[in-house]
Formats: structure tokens, sequence, C-alpha cells
């Protein structure tokens, strides 16, 4: 039997509807929200409006190039948290009526497991996938873990962040900075011109493998201040090898932490996911690894790293085998654990 999976996700400020048969992906949709760049970050109230304005368009246009009617969809599965609740309310609502409408399941998913389970999508130029257990370190603005994966839908939180996520400390400190929203693509852009042991931050001393990034965003904060009081146009002067600087740090941070997961657990193959994930940085330090420590390792194609549609259809793919449904009365969690 063939499974079509339509998937739904509304997480945060892109809406994005993909279809997936059999583990291949058919479409994946995303409408991005450029409102948000006026304010130097997500507006919750914008961002919910926005939903509503495209989920229906943005569905509509991923059915039909994916060829296939809403009437062939076998189950709709959809983002259940965590999230910005308003957000996550008009993907659950929409989704709500599209199953009863047509007497299909829905499947609801946690959208953080579903940044891992990319990986098993299929394309036309992509058909491998990792191998269990498999490492995975999960960056984005608002997460930073690592995740032991045994099975699809079988994962332990082995590290995490404590405070602030990787993502969050290269937009705070790209604001300061004075770069545009989000930062750090802009960041990851500028790194490239500068030299990256141009200067030295703080890292963090934490116990185990948990994360902390609010200790670097504050000794970046308090490292410009103090310079800018010697001179005005310090920023403006270093800003390439200041972005080099910063990314070289968290960069350090990440793999660091990595390399004792792999130590501890005994698994060597890695797979990189979330926004995060794009940074040319993090790319290249962990095919350095694979090289220097003999590391499998799994980059996301740079479509899959941002939040999408298709990474929920195929965790609704795996949930449907297992008959993992969702009843009428679910509601969206705006706070989720595995």
């Amino acid at each position: 039997m063939r499974i079509t999976i339509l998937g739904i996700e509304s997480s945060c400020d892109d809406t994005s509807a993909a279809v997936i048969r059999d583990r291949l992906l058919l479409s994946n949709i995303i409408s991005s929200q450029e409102v948000h760049r006026a304010y130097g970050g997500v507006v919750p109230e914008l961002a919910s409006r926005a939903h509503q304005q495209n989920i229906i368009p943005v569905v509509d246009q991923a059915l039909k190039q994916a060829g296939v009617t809403a009437d062939q969809i076998d189950a709709v599965a959809f983002t259940r948290g965590p999230g910005l609740l308003g957000s996550l309310l008009v993907g659950t609502s929409f989704v709500k009526g599209f199953a009863l409408a047509r007497g299909i399941p829905m499947i609801d998913i946690n959208h953080l497991q579903a940044h891992v389970l990319v990986h098993f999508i299929q394309t036309a130029t992509k058909t491998d996938s990792p191998s269990f257990p498999f490492l995975c370190l999960l960056v984005s603005g608002g997460h930073t873990q690592i995740v032991l994966v045994r099975d699809h839908l079988e994962m332990e939180i082995v590290g995490k962040t404590i405070d602030d996520a990787a993502g969050e400390a290269f937009d705070k400190c790209a604001k300061v900075m004075g770069l545009p929203y989000p930062g750090g693509p802009v960041v990851d852009k500028l790194a490239a011109e500068g030299d990256p042991f141009r200067f030295d931050f703080n890292k963090p001393r934490i116990p185990a493998l948990d994360y902390s990034f609010s200790g670097l965003k504050t000794s970046f904060l308090y490292f410009l201040r103090d310079r800018l009081r010697e001179d005005k146009e310090f920023i403006e002067k270093n800003r390439p090898d200041l972005a080099a600087s910063l990314q070289r740090t968290i960069i350090e941070i990440l793999m660091d932490k990595l390399q004792q997961a792999v130590d501890l657990t005994g698994v060597s193959e890695i797979a990189l996911a979330g926004g995060v994930s794009a940074n040319s940085g993090l790319r290249n330090a962990v095919t350095a690894a694979s090289v220097e420590k003999g590391w499998k390792i799994h980059i996301p194609q740079f479509s899959f790293t941002t939040d999408n549609a298709a990474m929920i259809a195929i965790t609704g793919f795996y949930k449907f085998q297992k008959n993992e449904f969702a009843d009428q009365d679910i509601t969206p969690l705006a706070r989720m654990h595995f």
C-alpha cells in the first residue's frame, strides 16, 4: 500500500505544506514572512495573521505541484509544537477541518523530532539516510541539542542548552553589530571575509553535554562596549573580523560537546539539523572532523535546514505506519519535549 502524507508546518513565521509518498518528496512549498525584518525579530501576532492568509494557497500549491488531489491524501500531519502558540493554532485548526471533511486521520508532530528525520526524505538526488544509532546535532534559533537517535521515533536528548540557543547567540550578537535580522546568515557571509582568530571571547564551562550561550552574548556585548569607548567606529572598522571570531567561538563550543558525545556514546555517525546547520563554518567543521576522526556525516540540503513541511510529512509517514494518530480535540503546545 502506498502512503501519501500531506504535511503542514506553522510553528513560527514560515507557512509550509508538503506532500510525501512513501518517503519520496513530491512537493515542499514555503511562504516566508518578510514583515518581521523591520522589527528585528518575529512578532507573534503578525506571524499568526500571516499564517491565516497563507495556509490555503500554500496547501493548494503543494497539492498541485505534487500532482495529487485532496482526496488522494491518506493522512495529514501537522506541527503540534514547540512554537508560537498563535501560529500553531492556525495550522492545527486548518488540519482539523481538512481531516474531518475527508474522513482521514491527523498525525501530530514534534517539530524538533521532525528536524532530525529530515535526513530520511528521499528526492530525485538523495536516496541515502543515516544508519541507527546516530547522533544528531540539532541547532536552531530556539534550540541547541545533541540527540541520540536509536530509531525513527526513538530519540533521546543527551545534551541541550541550559539557556540560550546557538542561533539566538548569532542573531543577538549580529543585532549588537548593527546587522539586519536574521543575523546568522549575515554573520556567516561576513565571516568569510574576516580573521577568525582576531578576537577571543569567553567560552562557558558547563558540565556533561549541555550547552550555554548566554555568557558568550554578554562577553561579546561588554567587549564591544569597552572598545567603542576607545573608538566609536570600532564595529564599522572590524565587522568582518568580529563576525569571523564570533562564528569560530560558537562552532568550537558546538564541536567540543559533540566530540564529548561521540566519546561517551561510542557513536560516530553524525547528522546536522536545524537552521544553523546551513552555516558554512559549522558544515566545514563537521566535514573536517569526518576526515580527521573518521566520522560518517550527514549534512542536510539547504532547503531542509529551515522550517519546512517536508520534515513534518516524513515524520508523519513513520507515525502512520505505527497507527499513531491524533484526536479532533488535540491542542497545540508552545513547549514540547521528545
